[in-house]
């Protein structure tokens, strides 16, 4: 794993703790094992787990909107979300399409900054300790502005407690639900696939 002098790293890990001090409770409690995997592991620990999480809230955002919103069936979102392949761009492309704004801009920029970071530690190559701190800092704050803005629009967090997200509106059948999720560009079995399935 890439290292660097510990002396050019002294004071990395304090700062970023004072980051996430200050992040909403929400982002704390989803980022809940930063503190710990600061003290006890190297700081690329921590930058995979921020952007397993990071990607696990992405999918989340995706999943819940589809529910709330559109009131598709809730194991077929799963489903939908969990097979596709899911690059930044589809993400991005998904986000628009479900939530019918764009991903917040100043948010997106900062993440692709922390991207490459991400990429070169997980790529074996050798990334300052300041970079990499800024990535994760980057992400906490993308996870705030993303909690932010579907909150307001969608009295949604995926960075966040989501329990009772979709409340208890009546949901559309399965059949229908594959209709509107296929819409969306996800990819899923065909509609006699999901007949067969109910009705055995």
């Amino acid at each position: 794993m890439p290292t660097q002098d510990k002396s050019k790293r002294s004071f990395v890990k304090p700062r970023l703790k004072q980051a996430y001090n200050e992040c909403s409770q929400e982002v704390q409690e989803y980022f809940r094992h930063i503190p710990k995997l600061l003290d006890e592991f190297p700081i690329e620990v921590c930058l995979a787990y921020v952007f397993s999480r990071l990607e696990l809230g992405q999918n989340m955002a995706l999943y819940c909107g589809a529910v709330k919103i559109y009131r598709v069936d809730s194991k077929l979102a799963r489903k939908a979300v969990d097979i596709q392949h899911m690059t930044r761009e589809k993400f991005v492309e998904f986000y628009e399409i479900i939530f019918k704004i764009p991903l917040p801009n100043t948010a997106r920029k900062d993440l692709e900054k922390a991207e490459k970071t991400r990429d070169s530690i997980m790529h074996g190559k050798m990334a300052a300790g300041d970079d990499i701190r800024k990535a994760i800092a980057c992400v906490l704050k993308y996870a705030e502005e993303v909690n932010k803005e579907l909150h307001e629009k969608h009295q949604l967090k995926p960075f966040g407690d989501l329990r009772g997200f979709a409340g208890r509106s009546k949901k559309l059948d399965k059949q229908t639900s594959l209709f509107v999720l296929k819409g969306m560009g996800f990819l899923l079995p065909s509609r006699k696939k999901i007949k067969n399935k109910t009705t055995t």
